[in-house]
């Protein structure tokens, strides 16, 4: 009998497809004409609004920032608007061709859109780089800021191409150009270029030089950003100069006027004070509520912005900064101050200051210092010990506090020589106590067994580590030495603070917030983080080792700062830093629940005075920890115990064992860095700090002889991270 097979499905669609071809391609362009007709009727009825309406931009539901009750009124980012209508003829041509430069070059070419930017836009949200232009004329910006909503889709995005070549057939090039020159927006509560160049130079627009005219162009794709009231005047700067090279490529003006106007210095007028609470952490929201939403955004929605602030901890910081702040420039030579406090368990910013007063020009206070790049000096000896505690050493470990020379270019008798390409480096008090334990050296916040340790660490481990934790500043390994663990590198004060937190936290790091609900006018919710979720960036047995050490005032009792950092009933952890240079000092100490950290210096980089972190920053950060500890739950550090029988004597702090050649060694005798936990190196010689450690170890031992071994420490013993600071 003979077999029938049922053709496979696509075999009846080609079928289909081949005898009803024509018909296909009949509906394809019948309904394509039908959605072409369509699109020209709606196109067609979009209408203009008045131009009156158009020249007097509406802000009347703006962003207000409140602190983290809700109930305490931080800033109006609108309020008080600041604008001045003026006639296209009152504004200099410079700023006129400087925008044009920057923002629109093919303006009076174009009939309202250009497809060569608009593509631009497209790839520039596909490929990241460098583009400089993104894909709206001015007559779309102007369509885009006084015409449309600003909810983003791609039928509004279509009107606004309409609308705006609609607009050009109505309005000349020069009418659009005083339209949008008049309400552009210029940072903060200032609108349009007359208000802009009063407020940025105290100049009318018709006044501004080519330099000033750069600036107000440079700051107009995000006008918080590049404020230059904000911390990042340098990236303001570099704008300015690009549109100066975009002023000369297009023959606005020569070669010789941009030269000289890149070289000119200008004097920004100071902001005066206003109805704002905390005005650095005020920008800050501001700045991150612009780059995720939108400029539009701020101005139209009538957002209820519920941030992370402590109001009460944000005054009181506020107060006993601005109490001590003499007393610090006259003693100390310390003219500015940055305080960040947080809440380790969530990331929360509770307070934050970048200078001791944002209104006071002679110390540029508009300058906020905690997100300026910073070298930590001491403070970031902790990452490194931590890192160690990770590869197996313990704070009973015992490396020698003695003159070392580390460079390998350099004899190792050499040891006290840091002339490039040698570095011996010498601790705070020019003293050098010999064998201490890894406890006692961060706890004390010695130099030389800090440098060791971060050689067995590993620089690339511990920068690793470091970024993890949250330091978002540092570059390759490459770029540093053992230096790194003395503050070779630069980081922020939010971002130390907020990677301290990780030790509160047992190793658990939360990303630093400062916006915890955005509710729109009709009560929705817009953006809601106060559920952070955490990631678990370090072993907790090593966070608890780094929490007890630094919380343990026997340990750190030969600094005689223990008035300052130590709190009756409460368990704080504390470090200090201080660069050699004495340009930073540092102080970050936090609780399971609470992270304060201080930063106090110059804005200029010159030096303090030759004082210890501890002197200079300790009173401040004494009375602010004071406060903030009412505040909150009192907690302590959990202590687990930690066995250490198993290990070599010299990882659990004996040191007195004798090598082959009846002489005390120091520990990479005992150790492979690479494998500390294994076992001895047969050839330690092989490790090219080995011979440069133990010059330091044999002068000191004959000058002061081996202590006989104690009794109790000849056999493994169990103790527990408490324990061990005895």
């Amino acid at each position: 009998m003979a077999k029938f097979h049922t053709p496979p499905p696509y075999k009846k669609t080609r079928a289909f497809v081949r005898a009803h071809l024509k018909s296909l391609i009949a509906l394809v362009f019948g309904l394509g004409l039908l959605g072409a007709g369509g699109f020209m009727v709606w196109a067609a009825t979009l209408q203009i609004p008045d131009l009156n309406s158009i020249a007097t931009r509406r802000i009347d539901q703006s962003v207000t920032l409140y602190d983290r009750t809700g109930e305490v009124a931080l800033y109006n980012l609108n309020s008080n608007v600041s604008r001045t209508i003026v006639p296209l003829a009152d504004i200099s041509p410079v700023v006129q061709n400087a925008t044009i430069a920057i923002e629109d070059p093919g303006f009076y070419g174009h009939r309202g859109i250009e497809l060569k930017a608009i593509i631009r836009a497209i790839v520039a949200d596909v490929v990241p780089g460098g583009l400089t232009q993104g894909g709206s004329t001015l007559t779309q910006q102007v369509v885009k800021n006084t015409l449309l909503t600003n909810k983003k889709s791609i039928v509004r995005k279509v009107k606004e191409w309409i609308l705006a070549i609609k607009l050009e057939r109505v309005l000349s090039k020069n009418q659009i150009l005083e339209l949008y020159l008049n309400q552009a927006p210029y940072g903060g509560n200032i609108y349009g270029v007359e208000s802009a160049a009063q407020t940025f130079f105290g100049v009318r627009a018709n006044n501004l030089t080519l330099t000033q005219a750069a600036y107000l162009a440079a700051v107009l794709p995000a006008p918080t950003y590049y404020s230059p009231y904000g911390p990042h005047k340098a990236d303001l700067d570099k704008r300015k100069n690009l549109v100066l090279n975009k002023m000369f490529e297009h023959g606005y003006i020569t070669a010789t006027e941009r030269d000289a106007a890149k070289g000119e210095v200008v004097d920004f007028k100071e902001p005066h004070a206003s109805s704002i609470t905390a005005p650095h952490f005020v920008f800050y929201v501001q700045q991150y509520l612009e780059e995720k939403y939108g400029q539009d955004s701020l101005e139209q929605n009538g957002w209820k912005v519920i941030t992370t602030l402590n109001a009460k901890l944000q005054t009181k910081a506020e107060e006993v900064v601005q109490a001590r702040a003499e007393t610090n420039e006259k003693n100390f030579n310390a003219t500015n101050t940055g305080v960040i406090a947080l809440d380790p368990t969530n990331g929360n910013i509770l307070a934050m200051i970048g200078s001791r007063n944002y209104f006071d020009e002679k110390i540029d206070g508009n300058y906020n210092v905690t997100l300026a790049d910073r070298q930590p000096g001491s403070a970031f000896k902790p990452f490194a010990y931590a890192e160690a505690f990770i590869k197996g050493y313990t704070p009973d470990t015992v490396l020698f506090d003695v003159p070392t020379q580390f460079s390998t270019t350099c004899s190792p008798e050499d040891t006290t020589n840091s002339k490039p390409p040698c570095y011996a480096p010498v601790n705070y008090d020019n003293k050098f106590l010999g064998p201490m334990t890894l406890r006692d050296a961060i706890a004390q916040s010695r130099n030389i067994p800090s440098v060791k340790t971060l050689y067995l660490a590993g620089i690339t481990d511990t920068l690793r580590l470091a970024k993890a934790m949250g330091i978002s500043t540092l570059g390759d390994p490459n770029q540093y030495g053992l230096t790194l663990v003395l503050g070779g590198g630069e980081v922020t004060l939010l971002d130390m603070s907020s990677a301290y937190g990780v030790f509160a936290q047992n190793g658990m790091r939360y990303q630093p917030i400062s916006v915890l609900k955005i509710i729109d006018s009709n009560g929705n919710s817009i953006e809601d983080n106060s559920q952070p979720i955490g990631s678990q960036v370090l072993p907790p047995d090593a966070a608890e080792k780094i929490n007890d050490i630094l919380s343990d005032p026997v340990a750190r009792a030969p600094l005689g700062e223990n008035d300052l950092l130590s709190f009756a009933g409460h368990d704080v952890a504390v470090k200090t830093g201080t660069t050699n240079n004495y340009k930073d000092a540092w102080t970050i100490g936090y609780t399971p629940n609470l992270v304060l950290g201080m930063w106090v210096g110059n804005n200029d980089n010159t030096s303090m005075v030759h004082k210890v972190s501890g002197f200079i920053v300790g009173p401040m950060w004494h009375d602010i920890m004071q406060y903030a500890l009412t505040e909150t739950t009192n907690q302590s550090f959990t202590r687990t115990e930690y066995d250490t029988s198993s290990l070599k004597p010299v990882l659990r702090g004996i040191w007195q064992t004798l090598g082959t050649d009846n002489t005390p060694h120091e520990i990479l005798y005992w150790v492979d860095k690479n494998n500390p936990l294994g076992a001895q190196p047969a050839n330690p010689q092989n490790d090219s700090q080995y011979t440069y450690w133990e010059v330091g170890v044999g002068r000191w031992v004959a000058q002061h002889g081996v202590p006989a071994l104690l009794p109790q420490s000849a056999a493994p013993q169990q103790t527990t991270s408490a324990d061990s600071a005895n």
